[in-house]
């Protein structure tokens, strides 16, 4: 069986008005991410990864955020579609690896929730799945509050069908 490897990132800007979500958990915090969707970076890093690894393209060319039906969709939704098309594609998820970087919130105690709610979307094992948080002491667009980033990183493996 071949195993490949996968690789996302995406960043969003924060603004008042919308709600922050990151791995599908909602936050209580005066400023979300602006984006088309539910601007979840967490789950779009992850969502590209995949796409990656089995060579389906990204995020933008599946879900452009010039299509009304993706205004403000949950990005879970976007996650449960992409598993499908991997599944459709003869690839297995066998795991999941992403970090967020921001300045604030605090955000382990919402890590185990993030981590099902990716698992569940994903149809895999909360094991299979890890989210971590960190800061860049300051620096850059994170580091002043602006916004925030995620990376992600995955492997999945070809079922040979």
């Amino acid at each position: 069986m071949a195993l490949r490897v996968g690789f996302g990132y995406d960043v969003h800007r924060l603004v008042r008005g919308r709600r922050l979500i990151l791995g599908g958990v909602e936050i209580d915090f005066p400023r979300g991410l602006l984006g088309h969707s539910d601007a979840d970076v967490l789950s779009h890093a992850v969502g590209d990864a995949l796409l990656g690894a089995a060579a389906l393209g990204d995020l933008g060319s599946h879900y452009p955020d010039s299509d009304p039906a993706y205004a403000g969709i949950s990005s879970l939704a976007l996650l449960q579609d992409i598993a499908s098309r991997l599944q459709n594609s003869g690839f297995v998820i066998r795991n999941v690896d992403g970090t967020v970087v921001a300045e604030e919130p605090k955000l382990a105690p919402f890590v185990q929730e993030m981590r099902r709610n990716l698992a569940n979307a994903l149809g895999v094992d909360a094991g299979a799945v890890s989210v971590k948080a960190t800061t860049t002491e300051g620096l850059g667009f994170t580091g002043s509050g602006d916004g925030m980033a995620a990376y992600a990183v995955v492997l999945i493996e070809s079922t040979g069908e």
